[in-house]
């Protein structure tokens, strides 16, 4: 028992001094942006309030809360501090809400108000930036709850379960990961968006609507298509979502508005699709897949093993 104490004690203090160091170097990469932006932003003018208050949403609070944990943490109040620290825990949740708009509002700024424009290029030479540009900066605080997270997961494995700290530490994690999990949320619907919409406007005109609340992007990628009657096999580029699969093929490449998009072909619904892999064509060399819906059948060929065991995966779970 004394032995196991003191290798949680040992692991326990490693961990709290990560935690310490780590959120130093946040806080300085915080200041960058509160000193070199924010504030000095508000004092010129540059940039109305409004404007400013959605590029950096509720950063200078996430700031003043940094510092407060890393006084805690440096006077050995883990407990205490990271509790605390939790009642703060909502302004992450802003911050991930607003990242997009940010983001957005950010761009916009840069391309049509030429102050701002000069003062943020000038502001990214000083030698404090190191090379980093805002863009790389204001993401910052959704990697560090990512962070903390682990953090306090790593603190409450190695507390003892009896101590009057572990009750805290519990309520921490609990805390943390909710918050956590809510953002990460937020990231990959954003994401999903984004591939969406990237889709889109992949494809010629829009009769095809991909951008359907629900859908999740999953796969894309070329497959040759195996015809019934003994043609050639036709190369195809298909898209596998959580609904549908698309099958398209590439426009002509001389046509003067189309040349790079792709003209949708078939969308085929997976709710009555059925999956099966046929082997025993190309000596394992690739493979076949067979998709059978209630009025067609997809033969799908690939010349590369892993490319169909990957579809034939993506496949069978999105109609799962």
């Amino acid at each position: 028992v004394e032995e196991q104490r003191a290798r949680w004690e040992r692991k326990r203090s490693r961990t709290a001094k990560e935690l310490l160091e780590t959120e130093h170097k946040y806080l300085e990469q915080l200041d960058l942006v509160v000193t070199f932006f924010v504030t000095i932003l508000k004092a010129k003018g540059t940039l109305k309030s409004a404007v400013l208050e959605t590029i950096f949403g509720p950063l200078e609070s996430i700031y003043s809360a940094s510092q407060v944990l890393s006084l805690h943490l440096e006077r050995g109040n883990l407990g205490p501090g990271l509790e605390n620290f939790c009642q703060n825990l909502e302004l992450y949740s802003h911050y991930a809400e607003n990242l997009e708009l940010a983001n957005k509002t950010l761009k916009e700024q840069l391309t049509k108000n030429k102050s701002f424009r000069r003062f943020k290029k000038l502001q990214e030479t000083r030698p404090q930036f190191q090379g980093r540009k805002l863009e790389d900066l204001l993401p910052l605080p959704l990697q560090r709850l990512h962070q903390y997270k682990h953090f306090v997961r790593d603190l409450l494995e190695n507390t003892s379960p009896d101590s009057a700290e572990y009750q805290k530490l519990a309520k921490v994690v609990k805390s943390v990961s909710e918050v956590s999990r809510w953002v990460q949320d937020i990231i990959r619907k954003r994401e999903n968006s984004l591939q969406l919409l990237r889709v889109q406007k992949l494809l010629k005109g829009q009769k095809t609507q991909v951008f359907t609340p629900g859908r999740w992007y999953i796969r894309e990628g070329w497959l040759l298509v195996v015809p019934s009657k003994g043609e050639e096999l036709k190369r195809r580029m298909f898209f596998l979502f959580s609904d549908v699969f698309i099958a398209t093929k590439p426009c002509h490449p001389l046509h003067p508005l189309n040349s790079n998009k792709l003209a949708c072909q078939a969308v085929y619904p997976l709710h009555q699709c059925v999956v099966d892999k046929v082997f025993g064509h190309t000596q394992s060399q690739g493979g076949l897949l067979s998709l059978s819906f209630p009025h067609k059948t997809l033969l799908l060929m690939s010349s590369d093993q892993q490319d169909i065991n990957d579809w034939y995966q993506s496949l069978t779970a999105a109609v799962r």
